[in-house]
């Protein structure tokens, strides 16, 4: 079922993908969404936030029901598995629950998150951050893309209502348990010799906007001594970065940069610079986060921040002796953040399966799982959503 999905939004350059949220790759993957969700007969629903969702059975607050899936939305020159895995091993687990001649005993469903990395507004998973309300609708809809469109200009040429959007009390109460399958962005699973494992926490990460402010003039003309040359304290605030994370014992990354004018011959004015800073200690993060802005001389914005995400152990511990087989699957913490944590901290049962990844390389176009494990996955999401919709 991913083959279907192989061409949309890939650069043939580089066999990466760039599919941006409302972008026209986004937007035809949702169609596929629709079809798929059409022809085994489910209930298609687009809530006011735009994630879609594709019930078998009709759910309610009174009668929540078991929901697996993930999102389509890619990073600029992401791989092929990252969301979309989680999406299509969902239709293919309702599938194999049909032939098992499995009748739910509450709806399950099947969820495409929109929005979930961030990459063309730079909040994450902000579909379903705007779902269970912890993201603001003002904030969001004033959010800017490197076009300088917003959020409310995408969604209106997308047919959809951006006042709408916000807290949506009445699908987050139809959700009573989620499940997210998702190829682990890591070797864990390389490392304990199985196909398949279960999510234990998500450490607290955030991202920070650096903005250094200097002077545009010449390349040429300008005397060294006379400069006001952002790109130098950016330059080592990037080899900050690294030593401080060193210190503190966390992961820091600047990934994304934006120079103004940007231009070869001369001397820029502003430097734009995001900073990714992960641990398994949220005091650990925000301490090298608050070394670092003492340093630089920049101003610094948090743009967000997800709290260290425990998944419900008692849940978290069904789905590891169910999708294990004959032995408990590995419990393993994860360092990527993703919609089932947002749903978690909203209160929500949630817990996530991992499908091994062999290279453990990610957001990157070599990115990969073997068929062998990606069915083996499907097989433990099937066992779980049966087992939890008894």
């Amino acid at each position: 079922m991913l083959e279907p999905l192989a061409h949309v939004g890939r650069d043939p350059a580089t066999g990466g993908y760039v599919r941006d949220a409302w972008s026209p790759a986004d937007l035809e993957l949702r169609e596929w969404f629709a079809g798929e969700a059409t022809r085994r007969g489910l209930d298609l629903r687009e809530d006011r936030n735009g994630n879609l969702w594709a019930w078998w059975g009709d759910p309610s607050p009174r009668r929540p029901g078991v929901v697996t899936g993930s999102h389509f939305d890619s990073v600029r020159q992401g791989g092929a598995y990252d969301g979309p895995l989680g999406v299509v091993s969902a239709f293919a687990a309702l599938d194999l629950l049909r032939t098992r001649g499995v009748t739910p005993a509450v709806p399950v469903g099947v969820a495409c998150f929109t929005d979930e990395e961030g990459a063309r507004f730079g909040v994450p998973c902000m579909g379903s951050r705007l779902l269970t309300g912890l993201l603001e609708p003002d904030r969001a809809l004033g959010l800017k893309d490197d076009d300088g469109d917003t959020l409310a200009d995408v969604m209106t040429r997308a047919g959809r209502t951006p006042r709408a959007i916000g807290r949506d009390g009445e699908t987050l109460a139809m959700i009573g348990t989620f499940v997210e399958l998702h190829v682990e962005q890591g070797r864990g699973l390389v490392t304990e010799g199985r196909p398949v494992g279960v999510a234990d926490a998500i450490w607290p990460h955030g991202r920070w906007r650096f903005d250094f402010r200097g002077r545009a003039d010449h390349a040429g003309t300008t005397r060294l001594a006379d400069r006001d040359d952002p790109m130098v304290p950016f330059a080592r605030m990037v080899q900050a970065a690294r030593e401080l994370a060193e210190r503190h014992g966390v992961v820091a990354t600047v990934g994304k940069v934006r120079v103004s004018p940007g231009n070869a011959n001369a001397i820029p004015g502003l430097v734009s610079a995001w900073l990714d800073a992960r641990g398994a200690g949220e005091a650990a993060v925000r301490a090298l986060v608050a070394d670092l802005a003492a340093e630089a001389p920049a101003d610094v914005r948090e743009e967000s921040w997800t709290p260290v995400v425990d998944f419900d152990v008692a849940l978290r511990d069904r789905l590891a002796r169910v999708a294990g087989g004959d032995t408990p699957a590995p419990i393993l913490a994860t360092g990527a953040g993703h919609d089932a944590g947002i749903l978690a901290t909203a209160g929500v049962p949630s817990a996530m399966v991992f499908v091994r990844n062999p290279t453990g390389v990610s957001h990157s176009p070599d990115e990969h799982a073997e068929r062998a494990d990606c069915e083996a996955g499907v097989v433990a999401l099937a066992n779980v959503l049966e087992d939890l919709c008894r």
